[in-house]
């Protein structure tokens, strides 16, 4: 049977989620329109104030969306901080190696195609997905 200490805790992360989640939302939709905005709502060339407008809405929703996220990692339990820790240590190293290892072969002469920003960021998807499993699995 759960106490009602219980019960109020996992309505709390429930909580903390469901925010975290809509903030999310938020920032891929503000995301989407800066970048899909000058190509099929407004033109860029005529109305660039529109454009930077959608970029600052995205940044500050980026910003909000960090401040959720650093009180959703500060109400986990230590378990599944240290989860996210080593998830979020590895994604990091990951982008930092990948990212510098590709800028010194590209500088070197070394790669003769020309590197699509996007793929970064699902890179590190996949990244922080499996890093996130094996956390789960080594904590199990």
């Amino acid at each position: 049977m759960q106490t009602n200490n219980e019960t109020v805790g996992y309505r709390e992360w429930t909580k903390k989620t469901v925010v975290l989640l809509v903030w999310t939302l938020a920032w891929v939709a503000s995301l989407a329109v800066a970048r899909l905005g000058p190509q099929f709502l407004w033109n860029s060339d005529r109305q660039p104030l529109v454009s930077w407008v959608a970029v600052a809405v995205n940044v500050l929703v980026g910003i909000g969306w960090i401040v959720i996220f650093a009180r959703f990692l500060r109400a986990l339990d230590d378990l599944q901080r240290k989860i996210m820790q080593d998830t979020l240590a590895v994604t990091l190293g990951a982008g930092w190696v990948g990212g510098f290892a590709y800028f010194v072969a590209d500088a070197a002469g070394l790669i003769n195609y020309d590197f699509d920003l996007a793929v970064l960021p699902a890179f590190l998807g996949i990244v922080y997905a499996i890093a996130f499993a094996v956390g789960k699995i080594r904590y199990r």
